[in-house]
């Protein structure tokens, strides 16, 4: 069926959206429902314009052609990216007030932290957390922040640690003066992280749906508004592998609009959207 809107640069149908929803649905498991039509045809305009194209029909040939060059561009165009510094502060507060005061007193000898930011999109979350933890733990910790993505464009960004100026002033000034160098010339309305936020944060490419490379041992892990996209089935399924890679006693950090509610796991709520494995004596 086509879509009667001569308002459309490009021909776009309900098979189209259909085919790539189907598509991203089985590389990902993330589920979209009908009211995103608009937004899948927004989000690949530019794919289309790039290649040459004049209907998102030609661009699922494509696709299904081409897989090996073009998915990655697909995937990243599709995927939903937003988010900003210390977003959901109540999880940062509880991270000040009680699960490092925690960490310090139990884990004395080691002096580690573990962290994953799963789903960490253009890098706020990781960098966020990875001030939170160079400012309350003492200077002699070992302290490693996974972050990590579907999206490699996004990963990219997250890499270079450059921000526009605007947005990282949300913060406060005594933070962006502590943790941001100022650009200069062409870029003095941009900032970027400094070496010592970087250092301690590692940017990978992860799939949530295919094999995870990590270890686990994980003190906690943020995966925010994530969840939200799957259905109940992969839930339960995420949760349960989140679970497997955190430590005893660890603690996973949803979003604000998500729950654990319904799902079978051993996790036990201890704050809001806030959650703790429990520890074996």
């Amino acid at each position: 069926m086509v879509v009667a809107d001569n308002m459309r640069e490009f021909e776009y149908t309900w098979d189209d959206f259909n085919y790539l929803r189907k598509l991203s649905n089985a590389h990902s498991g993330i589920m979209v429902p009908d009211d995103k039509f608009d937004m899948f045809y927004s989000r690949l305009t530019k794919r289309l314009r790039i290649l040459g194209f004049s209907r998102v029909y030609q661009y699922c040939q494509f696709l299904q052609a081409h897989p090996e060059l073009e998915f990655t561009e697909f995937m990243n165009a599709v995927t939903t990216n937003l988010t900003s510094f210390f977003r959901e502060t109540h999880h940062f507060d509880y991270l000040v007030q009680t699960l490092l005061p925690d960490l310090k007193q139990n884990n004395p000898t080691q002096k580690q932290i573990k962290a994953w930011s799963a789903g960490c999109s253009t890098g706020e979350e990781p960098y966020s957390l990875a001030m939170i933890l160079l400012e309350n733990m003492p200077t002699d910790w070992n302290i490693k922040i996974l972050a990590t993505d579907l999206d490699t464009h996004v990963l990219s960004t997250a890499a270079e640690g450059i921000y526009p100026i605007d947005q990282a002033s949300s913060m406060g000034e005594q933070r962006l003066h502590r943790w941001f160098q100022k650009g200069t010339g062409a870029n003095s309305h941009k900032v970027r992280t400094k070496a010592e936020l970087r250092q301690i944060i590692q940017f990978k490419q992860l799939n949530l749906m295919q094999e995870w490379p990590m270890k686990g041992g994980f003190d906690f892990i943020f995966c925010r508004n994530v969840l939200i996209y799957f259905d109940r089935d992969t839930k339960s399924i995420l949760v349960n592998r989140y679970a497997s890679l955190l430590r005893e006693g660890g603690h996973l950090f949803i979003g604000h609009a998500e729950s654990l509610h319904l799902l079978e796991s051993p996790f036990s709520l201890v704050g809001n959207t806030i959650y703790k494995k429990p520890a074996h004596d």
